[in-house]
C-alpha cells in the first residue's frame, strides 16, 4: 500500500530521512548521528550549541519554578500575562511598537510554530506568497503547507542582498496575497535598510497585501546599522504580523518561547485558534523568559561575544582561496560564496569529510542559495574551540582550492 497517495499534496512529498538520505541539518537524525561520532555541528542557529549557556539569573528562576510546583500546569493558551507585559515593554523600548499585552501579543512554543501560525489565517489554496531569495527555508515550505505557492524574489550579492522593489513588482499577480520577509535575513545576515523597507511597505499597502516579518535575529545589529520594524511604518500596523524569538539573541533556543505581535483584529483570530493549533507554551520556560528579557546583562554580554566572533570568523574565512564572504551585519552566521570551489552540496560534503564539521548547504535557502554555504559561527561557548573549527574549515577549503587549481 502506498499510504502517501492518501495524503494531501501539501504533505505528500515531505521526507524525514527514514527511507532516503536527507541533507538538511534539522530533518531526521542525521545531525544527531554525526554528533555521536564526534563531528562538530555548525549548522544549527543555536547560540553556543552544544555547550551549557543558561544565564545564572534564568537558572535561578527555573529552579524556583520547579520547586514551586505550579509549572506542572498550563498557562492560558495566549501566554503568561506577566510575560506579555514584559514583552510589551520591550516592544516599545526597542521596536517602537506600542502593543497592548492583552490584545496584541501571543506567546508561541518557539518562533517556528509562530511563523506558520501567522500565515495560516491568510493563505488559501493557490494564494501566492512573495519571498525574498535567499531566505529562511521554512518560508518556502510553510507557504506550501498552508496551501499557497511560494514565489521566489531574487536578492543579489552585488546589491548587498538588499530588497529590490522592482523584483517584487515583476512577480505581482492577481493571486498575490502576502509578502514574507526574514529581517534581519537568515542566511545572509543582511539588515534591510529603511529606504528599501519603505518602498516595500508602500507596495504592500498599494496592493492590499499582508506582511509577515520574521525578526528572530533582530537583537544583534552591528556597525551602527539602523534596524526598522516594518509594523511601525505608515499603513502597516493593521496588515502586519511580526514574529519574534528568545532563541537567538538571548540564546535560549531549547526553551521554545517565541511571540507574535499584531493588530487586535488579526490577533482576535489568532487568539481564537491558539489552543487548537499551538497549545500552551511551556509554563516554566515562560517564567524563565520573563527573567531573560528583564536581565539586560544577558543581551549585552552576548552582543560582546558575538561581535567579536563575527570578526574572528570573517578574518579566517575571508582568507580562503576562491571564497568570498562579507562581514556579518547581524546575528552569528557567516554566508560564504564558494561557487568557485563547487556546488553547495559538494563543498559542504568536503568540509564534513575533511574538517569533521557539519555546515549548511545554500540550496535550502532558495534557488539563489546555490553556490553558497552557511556556517553558524556562534556555536560553542569556548572561543578557542570555535576558532579551531573555523581553521579546520579554512584548511579543508584551501585543500579543495588546490585540487581545483585555484591556488
Amino acid at each position: 500500500m502506498d499510504i502517501k497517495k492518501k495524503m494531501n499534496n501539501r504533505f505528500r512529498d515531505l521526507e524525514g530521512g527514514l527511507f532516503s538520505e536527507v541533507t538538511k541539518a534539522d530533518v531526521g537524525e542525521g545531525a544527531g548521528n554525526l554528533m555521536a561520532q564526534g563531528y562538530d555541528i555548525m549548522a544549527w542557529a543555536d547560540p553556543f550549541f552544544p555547550d551549557p549557556s543558561i544565564p545564572p539569573s534564568v537558572t535561578k528562576t527555573m529552579i524556583e519554578a520547579f520547586k514551586d510546583g505550579f509549572s506542572a500546569h498550563y498557562t492560558m493558551p495566549i501566554g503568561n500575562s506577566d510575560l506579555r507585559r514584559t514583552i510589551a515593554k520591550k516592544l516599545w523600548e526597542k521596536n517602537g511598537i506600542k502593543a497592548d499585552p492583552s490584545r496584541n501579543i501571543l506567546i508561541t512554543p518557539g518562533s517556528d510554530s509562530g511563523l506558520i501560525y501567522a500565515m495560516m489565517p491568510f493563505i488559501s489554496e493557490g494564494d501566492e506568497v512573495l519571498i525574498h531569495d535567499p531566505s529562511y527555508p521554512s518560508n518556502y515550505l510553510n507557504s506550501k503547507l498552508c496551501g499557497g505557492v511560494a514565489v521566489s524574489v531574487p536578492l543579489s550579492e552585488k546589491n548587498n542582498w538588499q530588497l529590490k522593489i522592482e523584483e517584487f513588482e515583476k512577480r505581482l499577480t492577481s493571486k498575490t496575497k502576502m509578502v514574507l520577509i526574514t529581517h534581519p535575513n537568515n542566511p545572509t545576515t543582511t539588515v534591510f535598510r529603511r529606504e528599501t523597507l519603505e518602498q516595500l511597505c508602500k507596495f504592500i499597502v498599494e496592493h492590499d497585501l499582508i506582511l509577515v516579518s520574521d525578526q528572530a535575529f533582530e537583537d544583534f545589529i552591528y556597525d551602527g546599522i539602523e534596524f526598522v520594524s516594518p509594523a511601525t511604518l505608515p499603513g502597516m500596523w493593521e496588515r502586519t504580523v511580526s514574529v519574534f524569538s528568545i532563541s537567538k539573541g538571548i540564546g535560549l533556543s531549547g526553551f521554545r518561547v517565541g511571540y507574535l505581535v499584531a493588530d487586535d483584529h488579526i490577533m482576535d483570530v489568532l487568539y481564537g485558534g491558539a489552543v487548537n493549533i499551538l497549545g500552551a507554551t511551556n509554563t516554566a520556560a515562560q517564567l524563565g523568559a520573563i527573567t531573560a528579557l528583564e536581565d539586560d546583562s544577558i543581551l549585552s554580554e552576548n552582543y560582546r561575544v558575538f561581535e567579536r566572533r563575527r570578526r574572528i570568523a570573517y578574518d579566517i574565512f575571508s582568507t580562503i582561496p576562491g571564497v568570498k564572504v562579507s562581514i556579518p551585519e547581524s546575528g552569528f552566521l557567516s554566508w560564504l560564496n564558494i561557487s568557485k570551489l563547487g556546488t553547495s552540496a559538494e563543498v559542504a560534503a568536503f568540509i564534513l569529510n575533511e574538517a569533521k564539521v557539519l555546515v549548511n548547504e545554500g540550496t535550502p535557502y532558495g534557488k539563489y542559495g546555490e553556490g553558497y554555504i552557511r556556517i553558524v559561527h556562534g556555536c560553542f561557548k569556548d572561543e578557542e574551540k570555535a576558532r579551531d573549527a573555523y581553521i579546520r574549515i579554512k584548511e579543508a577549503l584551501t585543500k579543495l582550492a588546490k585540487l581545483k587549481g585555484i591556488v
